[in-house]
């Protein structure tokens, strides 16, 4: 292990903050993603909505399928793994475990000092809480 990242995701786009993870994830760091339901996602609400919600339906019957969270921090930690490259076996197995990410910012992290993503501020975006509560 080479070192603990804490990460602030409050205001960062969701795909540039799960990149940035994973690849700090596969160089040996461990990282903690606070405030994971603050995290935006860019574009028009309604193909957002439409676009998790063909993914939630998506699959056979109960027992088989995708199993999509409506929790925003499993929401992340899923995009996140998919960046991550043979996430079931092996290395990619052993980065995704170095991933943890919390809603809001737990008492053991409110001293330390975190990594804030910067991104332009876009017109048409949705949290992953709102995501998360109208599916």
């Amino acid at each position: 292990m080479k070192n603990e990242i804490y990460v602030d995701a409050e205001g960062a786009i969701f795909g540039r903050l799960c990149s940035f993870v994973a690849k700090k994830a596969l160089e040996g760091n461990e990282l903690h993603v606070v405030n994971s339901e603050k995290t935006i996602i860019t574009g028009n609400r309604k193909f957002i909505l439409h676009d998790y919600s063909e993914l939630k339906k998506k699959g056979g019957h109960s027992l088989k399928g995708p199993r999509i969270s409506a929790v925003s921090y499993k929401m992340l930690k899923r995009a996140i793994r998919g960046m991550i490259p043979n996430h079931r076996y092996g290395t990619g197995k052993e980065t995704l475990t170095r991933v943890k990410c919390y809603n809001g910012v737990p008492e053991e992290f409110k001293d330390k000092k975190f990594i804030k993503i910067e991104s332009p501020r876009k017109i048409k975006f949705m949290t992953l809480k709102d995501l998360s509560q109208s599916i």
